[in-house]
C-alpha cells in the first residue's frame, strides 16, 4: 500500500485527537489509584463500603466525598521526617509535569493544524518535536506518579505499624492512569507521523527543485 501525504497527515491528526483526548480524561477523572479495604470488615465495625480512589487533585472516601490533596507547595516541611518530604517532593513534580504535558499537546494541536494545511516542513518537524516532548513530559509525570504512589504506601505501612492490616488491603492503579498510557502511545505516534510528513514534503520539494 501507496503511503501519501494525505493518509499520513489524516493519521497523524486522529492519534493527536486521542493522545488529547485521554490525557484530558485522565486528568480529570479521580480512578488513578484505587484501594479496597473489604478484608479490613473483620477489624471493624463499618458496613458501608470500604472502597476508595484517588486522582491527581483529590481522594475519594469510603463515603463517597472527595477531599481536595494536601498543596505540596504550601506545607510546612520544618518538622517533617524525610520520607514525608520526598513524598511532597513528589507530589509537586507531577503536579507540575501532567498539566504542563497538556499545554505542549495542546500547542502542539494548534501547531498541526497550521502545518498540515500549509505543507510547511519546519512547521510539521516542529509539531513532531513538539509532540514528541509532550510525549516525554507525559511519560515523567506518570511515572513519577508510581514512584509517588509506591512511596505513599510505604509511608503510611510504616506509620501504622500493623502489617496484617496492610495485607488485607487491595490496592491497584485504576483507568485513569490507563488513559494516560494510551494517551503517551497517541502523543508518540502523532510525533512520529509529524516527523515523518515533515521528511515527505521536504523530499518533495526537492524533487520539485531537481525537475
Amino acid at each position: 500500500m501507496k503511503v501519501t501525504l494525505n493518509s499520513i497527515s489524516v493519521f497523524a491528526v486522529l492519534a493527536g485527537v486521542i493522545s488529547l483526548t485521554f490525557l484530558v480524561a485522565a486528568l480529570a477523572t479521580d480512578f488513578w489509584y484505587q484501594i479496597d479495604a473489604s478484608g479490613l470488615e473483620v477489624f471493624t465495625n463499618h458496613t458501608g463500603s470500604l472502597k476508595s480512589h484517588r486522582g491527581l487533585w483529590r481522594t475519594c472516601q469510603f463515603n463517597r466525598t472527595c477531599l481536595p490533596m494536601v498543596n505540596p507547595f504550601k506545607s510546612k516541611t520544618a518538622n517533617m521526617t524525610t520520607s514525608r518530604k520526598n513524598i511532597l517532593y513528589l507530589h509537586g513534580a507531577f503536579v507540575i509535569l501532567l498539566p504542563l504535558s497538556l499545554i505542549i499537546i495542546v500547542f502542539g494541536g494548534m501547531m498541526g493544524i497550521i502545518s498540515v494545511f500549509t505543507q510547511n516542513f519546519c512547521l510539521l518537524l516542529f509539531t513532531g518535536v513538539l509532540f514528541l516532548l509532550g510525549a516525554l513530559v507525559t511519560l515523567l509525570g506518570v511515572s513519577i506518579y508510581i514512584a509517588y504512589s509506591a512511596a505513599l504506601f510505604k509511608h503510611v505501612a510504616s506509620f501504622q505499624g500493623r502489617k496484617s492490616l496492610m495485607e488485607n488491603l487491595s490496592i491497584q492503579f485504576g483507568w485513569s492512569l490507563v488513559f494516560a498510557w494510551v494517551s503517551i502511545g497517541a502523543e508518540l505516534l502523532t510525533g512520529l507521523a509529524f516527523v515523518l510528513l515533515a521528511k515527505m514534503v521536504g523530499q518533495k520539494r526537492r524533487w520539485d527543485n531537481f525537475i
